[in-house]
């Protein structure tokens, strides 16, 4: 059976490295993002260049990957992305959302509102609605299914970072989500995690990086055990593997994948 994912957050970083991983792995899928940036944010998001390149670079002809956009906030334009690759696809057996975005580096009270709103907007809400859109799909495969509801969380869930409060808070909303759709999943055959990254090296840890005064964001690879920063392939391989067969026991779990950031 053709295997086939929804990677919403697709143009860039961890998304991008899991579209990349799962098209390699035999899925096609279906790659969403916004394509432009957050008028509420200082810093450039993933373009729909990006998206339109890694499409057309990952992709083949046995295992294509569709680019398109939509924001994952919006509800009815990420549901028309998640039905066209039912209807191109004739199915979807994995939606992994792993949009996200970063604001602070102030106290929250000092915060602007508007960054504060669309730290929960995307980081949590946006994962809120992948859900409502996404597990109705995988429910509409028949019976006995494989499907995975994947979300990229934070070791900011489980640690509180300075003047990163709203973004810790969202990602722990992620965290209690996944929990509580597991257990609504039951005796459905689907299943949902989350994966937690330590400091990897993306555009949102060199956005962590100024936020803090920092010369890069290599300093921050000071704080993992391994003693270096993580790549997006390395969370990649944790969502691909939870995506496939060898994950089927797992569901409800916050996955670690931080470099023992969190010890």
């Amino acid at each position: 059976m053709n295997r086939v994912a929804v990677v919403i957050g697709a143009a860039r970083g961890i998304g991008a490295a899991t579209t990349r991983l799962l098209a390699e792995a035999g899925w096609s899928v279906m790659a969403v993002d916004r394509g432009s940036d957050d008028p509420r944010l200082p810093y450039a998001l993933g373009s729909a260049r990006m998206l339109g390149e890694l499409a057309a670079e990952a992709g083949s002809a046995a295992h294509p990957v569709v680019a398109r956009i939509a924001d994952t906030c919006d509800e009815p334009g990420l549901a028309a992305a998640v039905g066209e690759a039912e209807a191109r696809f004739g199915g979807v057996d994995a939606v992994i959302t792993a949009a996200g975005v970063i604001a602070g580096g102030v106290p929250l009270w000092e915060m602007p509102a508007v960054e504060v709103d669309a730290v929960l907007d995307v980081d949590l809400r946006g994962v809120v609605v992948a859900a409502r859109v996404g597990i109705p799909a995988l429910l509409r495969r028949p019976e006995p299914r494989a499907g995975r509801f994947l979300a990229v969380s934070s070791t900011a869930a489980s640690r509180g970072l300075p003047m990163l409060a709203a973004y810790g808070a969202a990602k722990a909303g992620v965290t209690g989500l996944v929990r509580g759709l597991a257990a609504e999943l039951r005796g459905t055959g689907i299943t949902a995690n989350s994966v937690s990254p330590g400091s990897t090296a993306t555009p949102i840890l060199d956005e962590s990086a100024r936020l803090y005064g920092l010369d890069g964001a290599e300093v921050f690879a000071r704080q993992h055990t391994i003693e270096r920063l993580i790549r997006p392939e390395e969370v990649a391989g944790a969502l691909v593997w939870l995506a496939g067969p060898a994950g089927a026991a797992v569901t409800g779990v916050d996955l670690p994948v931080d470099g023992g950031l969190a010890l």
